[in-house]
């Protein structure tokens, strides 16, 4: 099997895609070593193996790779293929991998990348949308599932509020499932909140990037602003006391969808692909 490389191998061509999948069904985007688990990752390897008659199995990087129920309508990731194989079946291959995918997932582009590209580290943010309604009644059964319940009235002013002061490069340990060697600092770009004509409240969050769980929790501790149960200036010290608070609770991830990756001018990505490697401190961190 390929491995995913940030060097594209001699004699191999660099193809980028962007696509959107329903992730109920989904054991999230990774391949699971546990049989029988379906995976985003895993079903466009297969039927990019079918299609283009493979003995090798290549395999895709993604820009963000989300968790079980979790969905996704701009996603991108990239994928090394043989200079050969591409150019028997550059022409065909989207339609033929329309024709093999399961309908819970698309590829809507196919194109060769720019030098330097790589769908995860040439990213410059992510941006992820929660939907959530307060509706007595519940949620319209055609939305059931894209859009989260929740049974108390929500104010979304405070909830704003709130979300206003998460904003910046933090540490957000507090509000992320921490992961053996890997930093939870990140820049939150924007948080904010939007209750359309339909009652629908729509939280855009965009960050440079992600650690796991980070969206879900930022969304728990803001409902609970919303419905009263803490004050605006909760969640900023929670998130100022670095450690996990048992009353900030990890929504469901039906409500959540990874809605568009941006990354800079083809120029930039090499740079960028290198700069997001290193592993980040917030100024004044140090030993003393």
């Amino acid at each position: 099997m390929t491995t995913a490389s940030d060097e594209v191998a001699p004699g191999f061509v660099r193809v980028r895609l962007d696509l959107s999948y329903d992730g109920k069904d989904f054991s999230g985007w990774a391949k699971q070593p546990r049989q029988g688990t379906r995976t985003v990752q895993g079903e466009i390897e297969d039927a990019l193996r079918t299609v283009t008659r493979s003995a090798e199995t290549y395999q895709l990087t993604v820009a963000g790779r989300t968790d079980a129920g979790v969905h996704a309508r701009g996603q991108v990731a990239h994928v090394d293929l043989p200079d050969e194989l591409w150019a028997e079946h550059r022409e065909k291959l989207l339609r033929r991998l329309a024709g093999r995918l399961p309908h819970d997932v698309r590829i809507w582009r196919l194109a060769e990348a720019p030098a330097g590209f790589n769908a995860r580290f040439s990213a410059i943010w992510r941006r992820y949308a929660y939907r959530v309604t307060d509706h007595p009644g519940g949620v319209d059964p055609l939305l059931r599932g894209h859009v989260l319940w929740h049974d108390w009235s929500l104010d979304v002013e405070a909830m704003n509020e709130a979300a206003a002061q998460l904003l910046g490069e933090h540490d957000f340990a507090a509000y992320c499932k921490k992961r053996e060697g890997a930093t939870t600092i990140r820049t939150l770009q924007e948080l904010s909140l939007v209750r359309g004509e339909d009652g629908i409240i729509t939280a855009t969050v965009r960050a440079d990037a992600f650690c796991h769980n980070m969206v879900r929790s930022l969304i728990g501790a803001l409902l609970f602003v919303g419905d009263g149960h803490r004050g605006p200036g909760w969640p900023a010290k929670v998130l100022a006391a670095g450690v996990r608070d048992s009353a900030v609770h990890v929504v469901r991830p039906h409500g959540l969808t990874l809605e568009e990756v941006g990354y800079p001018a083809d120029e930039l990505l090499a740079a960028r692909n290198l700069a997001a490697r290193n592993k980040r401190t917030l100024p004044g961190a140090g030993c003393c």
